[in-house]
C-alpha cells in the first residue's frame, strides 16, 4: 500500500517521518509513504492516475480547499470548515476529511474555555482553527487578516460552523494587532513562515500556537515566549493531525509515542 503528502513546497515536510514510523510500529511492512510536489492545478490529475494500491493522501498548502473539488465524498466537518487535509482512497473511495481540527484541539487542550482567542491568517488552516476553538468552548474570536475583502471563504466557514468571529484587517496595522494580541488568552498563527515576524504584544500567560515549525522558534514565537506566554510549536499540531490520518488510512490505532519519538529525532537531525 502507498500513501503520500502533496503540496507546494513539500520538500520540508516531516509527514513521511510520522507516517513511516507508524507503519513500522504497526507491522505494516508493505506500506510506503512519500512526498510529491503538487499545486492546485495538478491535484485532480495526480489523483486520477493513482491505482488501487493507494490508501490516502495528506494535503498541505495550497491544496486544502481544492481537495473538496477532487473528493467524491466529504465529511460533514470538512464541508463545514471548507477545507480538507486528507483524502482517504482505500476501497476506491475519495473521502475528504479535515484532521487539522483534531491537531489544533489536541495541541490546545487545557486552554481556558470561555476565554478570548486571536487567529492570524485567513487560509484553510485558519478555517480549521475556528472549528477547533468552537470544540474547545472558545467563542470570543478575533481574526486578523491582511484584507477583509479577501476573507470571504473564512467568513463562509464561520457561518457554516456557527461561530461569529470579528474579522479585521489588523495585520496591516501594528497598533491594532498589538492591542488584539494583548487581550487574548489564546493566539493561533496560521500564517506562512515569516509572515508573523514583527508582531508583538502577546500577554504573559497566554497560550500561543504557531503552526510554522521550521525554522523554530519563529520570530513571532520567540517574542511571545519572551513576553511570558506558553508557546506551542506547529510540530505538536503536525503530530496529532498525522495520528488521525494514520487511523483513517490504515484502520488501526496509531502508536502516538513512537510517532512523537520519530518526529523529535528528525527535528534534532535537521538542527
Amino acid at each position: 500500500m502507498r500513501a503520500a503528502v502533496l503540496g507546494s513546497p513539500v520538500a520540508h515536510s516531516l509527514s513521511p517521518v510520522l507516517h513511516s514510523a507508524a507503519y513500522g510500529a504497526l507491522g505494516l511492512d508493505g506500506w510506503h509513504y512519500d512526498a510529491h510536489e503538487c499545486d492546485e492545478t495538478g491535484l485532480a490529475g495526480f489523483v486520477d492516475e493513482l491505482g488501487p494500491e493507494w490508501a490516502g493522501l495528506s494535503l498541505t498548502m495550497p491544496l486544502k480547499r481544492v481537495a473538496l473539488d477532487v473528493a467524491r465524498d466529504v465529511s460533514p466537518l470538512a464541508a463545514a470548515v471548507g477545507a480538507a487535509n486528507t483524502l482517504v482512497l482505500t476501497d476506491g473511495r475519495r473521502y475528504a476529511e479535515n484532521t487539522d481540527v483534531a491537531g489544533v484541539v489536541e495541541t490546545l487542550r487545557g486552554a481556558p474555555p470561555g476565554g478570548r482567542a486571536v487567529v492570524l491568517g485567513a487560509g484553510g488552516t485558519a478555517q480549521a482553527t475556528l472549528a477547533a476553538l468552537r470544540e474547545l468552548g472558545i467563542a470570543d474570536i478575533t481574526v486578523l487578516v491582511r484584507s477583509t475583502a479577501r476573507a470571504g471563504e473564512l467568513q463562509a466557514a464561520a457561518d457554516r460552523l456557527g461561530v461569529a468571529p470579528e474579522i479585521t484587517d489588523g495585520l496591516l496595522d501594528p497598533t491594532r494587532a498589538r492591542a488584539a494580541l494583548a487581550d487574548a488568552d489564546v493566539v493561533v498563527s496560521t500564517l506562512p513562515r515569516g509572515a508573523a515576524d514583527g508582531l508583538t504584544g502577546v500577554r504573559p500567560g497566554a497560550v500561543v500556537l504557531d503552526v510554522v515549525y521550521a525554522p523554530w522558534p519563529t520570530a513571532f514565537a520567540a517574542a511571545a515566549d519572551a513576553s511570558g506566554a506558553r508557546v506551542l510549536s506547529g510540530l505538536e499540531m503536525l503530530l496529532h493531525q498525522a495520528v488521525a490520518q494514520v487511523e483513517l488510512m490504515t484502520g488501526l490505532a496509531p502508536p502516538v509515542d513512537v510517532m512523537r519519538d520519530a518526529l523529535d529525532a528528525a527535528v534534532a537531525a535537521r538542527a
